[in-house]
């Protein structure tokens, strides 16, 4: 298993386009990977499980991965959240 904890800097927050992203991301692994905000976890790979966390712009996420391709799983997940999905730093 492995953790790793990040800061969403996005400006809406893990919702609407950023969750379907990381859903998406997500699903394409076998590793069972859940997402935390403060005691709240979710199943990463359900959108309205992601979305249920009401995470917002400047909030602590911690992602979990266990499974055969957790490394490979984190890695991406990680990269997403640091490249703010996509979209220039704040927008």
């Amino acid at each position: 298993m492995q953790t790793a904890t990040l800061v969403i800097i996005n400006k809406v927050g893990l919702h609407a386009r950023p969750a379907a992203l990381f859903v998406k991301s997500a699903m394409a692994y076998r590793a069972a990977i859940t997402v935390a905000k403060g005691e709240k976890t979710a199943n990463a790979k359900s959108l309205l499980s992601v979305l249920g966390l009401g995470v917002c712009q400047n909030d602590e996420i911690t992602i979990t991965a266990d499974g055969p391709d957790e490394a490979d799983a984190l890695r991406e997940l990680i990269e997403l959240v640091q490249s703010n999905f996509g979209e220039p730093n704040g927008h």
